[in-house]
């Protein structure tokens, strides 16, 4: 039993945030952080990728890819500033575009949200199935069923492939180095 001169004391302490009515602060995203990111709007509601895809079917070979924000919202990433730009400069009948600093909040908050999605959009590199083949037939233990000539092929494709990809590194290189192009 407590006994004693204890009188009821309450103490309200007052909370340091209103949760209740949090709003996020209206991040500015400028030209620089996703210069290559602009967001596509005022287009119909029934458009699916392959619509949008079609309106930018000059970019798809240097790079382009679609993120959706809402039915008429998407936000279009392309492989460089410079591209992004051009289309900006394009004009078509069936959608707007403006630089994602011009964007709408919700299309701020997906590009922030989705930052590291966003990077400048690259073709995919150029494929074969020989390795998958190779290692399906030793796992099943059959014998493949491609001819001599089309394996002979197949392997002169990857060797060329290769050798570009080292030709491509190898000019890179020598651009950054301030090597003579000519003389290559």
């Amino acid at each position: 039993m407590l006994s004693g001169n204890m009188t009821n004391r309450e103490s309200i302490q007052e909370p340091r945030f209103d949760y209740y009515n949090h709003e996020v602060p209206d991040i500015d995203l400028s030209d620089c952080e996703f210069p290559h990111v602009i967001e596509i709007y005022d287009f119909p509601q029934e458009f699916r990728t392959e619509d949008l895809l079609r309106v930018f079917c000059s970019y798809q070979k240097k790079g382009f890819d679609i993120k959706w924000v809402d039915d008429t919202h998407a936000l279009g990433v392309f492989s460089s500033p410079i591209t992004a730009r051009d289309a900006l400069g394009s004009k078509h009948t069936m959608v707007k575009m403006r630089p994602l600093s011009q964007a709408t909040r919700a299309a701020k908050a997906k590009a922030r949200a989705y930052a590291e999605f966003l990077q400048p959009a690259k073709e995919r590199p150029e494929t074969s199935a020989a390795l998958a083949r190779r290692l399906v037939i030793s796992a099943l233990g059959v014998r493949s069923k491609q001819s001599k000539t089309e394996r002979e092929a197949e392997l002169k494709k990857l060797h060329e492939a290769r050798e570009r990809k080292r030709l491509e590194a190898k000019q890179r290189e020598d651009i950054w180095e301030g090597r003579d192009q000519s003389a290559v």
